[in-house]
This record gives structure tokens, C-alpha cells and sequence, in this order.
């Protein structure tokens, strides 16, 4: 029986449908269960997950450190609000910034809320410090980016169906296209230019990896002309590419990267969430050094369940997991492998154009137009086949499989992706 034929099944999506917002698409299949690299439907079929709730339970499902922290904290005390200080908050923003190396942390929940703190941050700093005149600053942006769905982050969007019928939209940006120094470099030559924001790797955009050294380049000319290197490592960050940051590049720095300039482009400003919770809680976070942070002053930012305890608890046993099983490393070698062997199959075949990606972050590009359902149909027989992933862009299938995966686990899958791309030629 697959997903479709499942009546029990049926039952919980015809619930959503009938009372959820119809925000999403699901692929579908309804989930109940996960452990480590595997989850559950409510029929108890077992699946490959391949996406990682987009890369934000990196650690696995249900990490019985990470759950642990949850657990016992939730215990004791889950909420003071940011009115009292807890005995939480102090120990993670300790623990967070020695472990990316930066002088303080602004702790969120959501990505989203994560990426408008940064913004808020850069303006603040550029009026500040660099002496913008006050609502001048702008924020340099790229083509096709993803940061969010708030009504700011999609006023720099390109994703139409993001934005059509809800402007008015948010000025201060100016979008540049995705790995052109060009173009970053003119756009920064304006003296009224706060920073630039960049995703290391363009996930939502389909896995687009840019140049090996544009994250350094991008840094240098930031520095240059006296802007801030916003990196947004939501997705790509905490291990996935296969260094802590992927803005490591490719070096083994296990979260040592000052010492390794040649690769490692550090940012003035890093946002972080997804795996910063291994997905147990919502977790985010902005880090900067004192120079960048200190403007942000009492009552000018702020969220009554950002660095929580509970939040506090997850954050340090997740990262805490990612130093321990050494899941960076894991992710290097098992990304090799399985563009690797996926291009041994494209070889053979017209169905995929390509596979690209870093770390266990990787793409397919199929044959087919962004308008066609290939892509699509594809996951739904990789369903079926017990391995789940999502079309993303039409005809681009994302693969990001837990980052706890072993070699054999993964062989199984690449032999499934194989034998259902078969089926499509």
C-alpha cells in the first residue's frame, strides 16, 4: 500500500486541508514517527528522509542528547521572558559565541525573525558607526535568494508567488545577481551601503553553489569599502556543507577558521537556526563582534521567547552533538560519494541534466521544464520506493539526508534514487 492508497492517511491531510491556511504543498505522505535518519508514516511505513525539515535536523530525528536538554529543562523552567534573567541564557550565549568564535549572540526563534534582526542590526550600524544618513542605508541583496516569507524579506524576493498582493513593499535593498564580484563590487562603491547579505550556498534557489572563492572575495570587498559580510547560514550552516560553516569553504577546520584566512571568509554578521535545535524547538540566532552589536541598545530588540531556557538547553546539546559525532566531517565524505556515484548514473542517462551541491546538501537538475511535473513525479515514486525529498524550482530534486547517515545507509539510498530515475527514462 503507498501513501496515497492509505485511508488513514487520507484522513489527516482531508483535516488539513479543511482547517489549515493552504500555504504549503505538501508531497503526499503523513509522517508520525523519526529516529535518526528514519521516519514513520501513520501506517508504519519506514522512509529515507531526505530533506531534513530543509536542513534543520542535521543531528538526526528525535537526538536523544538534544531531546535530553528538552526534556529536563522543560522540566524545570521553560519561560522567564527576557524581563529576568534564567541560568540558562548566559551558559548558551557563552557557549555559542566561543564555539563560532564571535563576541556576542542575539538569540531568536525563527529564521526568519533571525535574518529582520540582522537587517536591523546592519541599518543601526550603519547610521551609527558609519554615518549614513538615517533611512538612506542600504542593504545589498542577490537574485533569487531565500531568507524568509515576512513582509521585508519577500520585498527583495524574485519568487512572484511570495510577493504578488502583499506590498506595499519594504525599500533599502538592491539586488545584485548571485556570484558576480562585478556587480557586487559597483554596488558597493554607493556611500550609503550597509552591508551584504548572501546565502553561502542558494538552497530554496536549488542547491546553486557559487564560486570557490566568492564568499572571500565578497568578504574582502565588504571590508574594502567599509560594509558588513552578512552571511545567512540558516540552512547551509551547522555542518551540512560539510564544514561548520559553509563559508568555510572546503577545509577541515572543524570550527577553528581564523586560523585558516585563505578559506575561510568570516562574516561581520552570521545568522543561524534550523539544526541550531537539531529541529526539537525553534532556535535561532544572530552572531557579531562587539563593534557591530553594541548598537543594539535595551528596548530596541527583542522577542519574549528568544533565548528561552529551554531554547538555551537545545542549542548548546545540539551543537554540542554536531562537535561530538564529528557530523562535519561525516557530511564531506558522504557528499563526495554521492555526487560521486550520481554521476556515474547521469553517464548513462538523459533523465538528469547534473547533480551539484556540497557536503550532504546536493540538487538534481532533471530533464524537463520548470513548469513540467517530472521532478515532482519523481519524488512521488521515491515515496513509494521508501525515500522521501521534494522538488524545489519545478525540475531541481533537493537531497539532505540527516548528517548522521552512515556509508551503507547511504548506498541503500543512492540505489533507490537510481532505481526510480530508471523508471523515468
Amino acid at each position: 500500500m503507498n501513501a496515497v492508497e492509505s485511508k488513514k492517511a487520507q484522513h489527516f491531510i482531508d483535516i488539513e486541508d479543511a482547517h489549515g491556511a493552504h500555504n504549503y504543498h505538501p508531497l503526499p505522505v503523513v509522517l508520525e514517527r523519526g529516529e535518526g535518519v528514519y521516519v514513520w508514516d501513520v501506517d508504519g511505513k519506514r522512509y529515507y528522509d531526505f530533506l531534513s525539515a530543509y536542513s534543520a535536523v542535521n543531528q538526526g530525528h528525535c537526538h536523544p542528547a538534544i531531546v535530553g536538554a528538552m526534556d529536563q529543562q522543560a522540566r524545570t523552567l521553560t519561560l522567564t521572558s527576557r524581563a529576568f534573567h534564567n541560568n540558562k541564557l548566559g551558559e548558551f550565549e557563552k557557549y555559542i559565541t566561543e564555539y563560532f568564535k564571535f563576541d556576542k549572540v542575539l538569540p531568536m526563534n525563527t529564521g526568519a525573525e533571525a535574518v529582520e534582526t540582522a537587517i536591523k542590526i546592519a541599518r543601526k550600524w550603519a547610521y551609527e558607526k558609519k554615518g549614513v544618513e538615517e533611512k538612506d542605508a542600504q542593504i545589498i541583496v542577490v537574485d533569487n535568494n531565500f531568507h524568509g516569507r515576512t513582509t521585508t524579506i519577500i520585498s527583495f524576493s524574485n519568487d512572484e508567488n511570495a510577493r504578488k498582493n502583499f506590498g506595499p513593499y519594504t525599500p533599502g535593498f538592491i539586488k545584485i545577481p548571485y556570484n558576480d564580484m562585478p556587480a557586487l563590487e559597483k554596488a558597493l562603491q554607493q556611500d550609503n551601503i550597509a552591508g551584504f547579505m548572501v546565502e553561502p550556498i542558494q538552497g530554496e534557489a536549488g542547491v546553486f553553489v557559487p564560486a570557490d572563492d566568492y564568499m572571500r572575495n565578497a568578504r574582502d570587498l565588504c571590508k574594502k569599502h567599509n560594509a558588513l559580510f552578512i552571511a545567512d547560514e540558516i540552512q547551509t550552516g551547522i555542518a551540512r556543507t560539510g564544514a561548520l560553516l559553509a563559508v568555510c569553504g572546503q577545509c577541515d577546520c572543524q570550527g577553528h577558521c581564523e586560523r585558516q584566512e585563505a578559506t575561510y571568509a568570516r562574516p561581520d554578521i552570521l545568522i543561524l537556526g534550523k539544526a541550531l535545535s537539531g529541529g526539537a524547538y525553534p532556535v535561532s540566532a544572530v552572531l557579531a563582534d562587539n563593534h557591530v552589536m553594541d548598537v543594539i541598545n535595551p528596548g530596541q530588540h527583542g522577542s519574549t521567547f528568544g533565548g528561552n531556557p529551554v531554547a538555551a538547553a537545545v542549542g548548546v546539546a545540539a551543537l554540542q552533538v554536531i562537535k561530538d559525532e564529528n557530523l562535519a566531517q561525516n557530511a564531506r565524505e558522504l557528499g563526495n560519494y554521492f555526487r560521486a556515484k550520481i554521476n556515474e548514473y547521469i553517464e548513462t542517462t538523459d533523465t538528469v541534466v547534473l547533480v551539484r551541491g556540497r557536503g550532504l546538501l546536493n540538487a538534481i537538475v532533471i530533464n524537463d521544464s520548470e513548469e513540467g511535473d517530472t521532478a515532482w513525479n519523481i519524488c512521488l515514486r521515491l515515496r513509494d520506493h521508501g525515500l522521501l525529498a521534494k522538488p524545489t524550482h519545478g525540475n531541481i530534486i533537493r537531497f539532505a539526508p540527516p548528517l548522521v547517515m552512515n556509508k551503507e545507509q547511504l548506498d541503500e539510498c543512492i540505489a533507490i534514487i537510481i532505481k526510480t530515475l530508471k523508471e523515468f527514462e
